[in-house]
């Protein structure tokens, strides 16, 4: 597993300061769906509705239902500038959103107030988050970047209600995960160099372990596949990325 270092632990925070810098950097054209994230804004569709199938299922609510999270909190976790914030908001929930870098706060706050989408976006780690009891918890391709994975899953878990429903994503550490995501994505340009670092990735029995460790259960999990042809799409394949239903145990 890769190493993790005992920040929580004394009370320095889990943000890597690079991979901050590196995001907060992109902020500018984090919503240009032809920009520095265009890949991004192509796996955005297939991430939620995974998500709204998972609400869906643990919540009883309908596919119809416009506003399946009303009356709900939701948190974002390592939000960007908000490509999962805004579709929760208009479920319904009230949102908070924590970014390491300060550059994509300012950017969702930018694209949501004329929205009139009330988020509640922080420049704030994790840990030094004192809220407490979200129905719905989501943290998409960010454990990855963070500086002690554990003590961050830690942090996820004090902020899920014991009834409340986690959705994690980030890519699998495998060959084909450094061939896409790392070597081809990285030389044809598709995603901004730096941006993925192999020996950081995951395998699900590993995040697993580490779930469970902060008394948290797996009960699904998805793979996410890519062609060239048809983009993004939901698989039993976790070759290359993977989502994760979570729930308290």
């Amino acid at each position: 597993m890769t190493k993790a270092s005992t920040a929580s632990s004394s009370g320095k925070t889990t943000i890597n300061p690079d991979e901050a810098a590196h995001f907060g950097a992109l902020a500018a054209d984090w919503w240009d769906p032809k920009g520095s994230s265009a890949m991004l804004h192509r796996l955005n569709p297939v991430r939620l509705g995974y998500i709204r199938h998972a609400i869906n299922t643990h919540f009883g609510t309908d596919t119809q239902d416009l506003k399946p999270l009303a009356g709900k909190r939701a948190l974002d976790v390592g939000c960007g500038a908000g490509l999962v914030c805004e579709p929760l908001a208009r479920m319904g929930a009230e949102v908070a959103g924590l970014d390491a870098a300060p550059e994509n706060i300012a950017a969702a706050k930018a694209h949501a107030e004329p929205l009139g989408l009330g988020i509640d976006y922080r420049n704030e780690a994790i840990e030094k988050f004192d809220r407490t009891g979200f129905d719905v918890v989501t943290s998409l391709e960010v454990i990855e970047h963070v500086d002690d994975p554990a003590g961050f899953m830690a942090g996820l878990a004090t902020a899920l209600a014991d009834d409340g429903l986690m959705i994690l994503s980030t890519p699998n550490r495998t060959t084909m995960s450094k061939l896409m995501l790392v070597d081809l994505a990285e030389m044809t340009g598709r995603i901004p160099k730096g941006t993925h670092h192999h020996d950081q990735f995951f395998t699900p029995t590993e995040l697993t372990a580490m779930l469970g460790d902060s008394g948290l259960e797996v009960i699904d999990t998805t793979g996410i596949s890519y062609s060239p042809a048809s983009g993004f799409s939901l698989s039993d394949d976790l070759k290359l990325n993977y989502l994760m239903t979570v729930v308290k145990g």
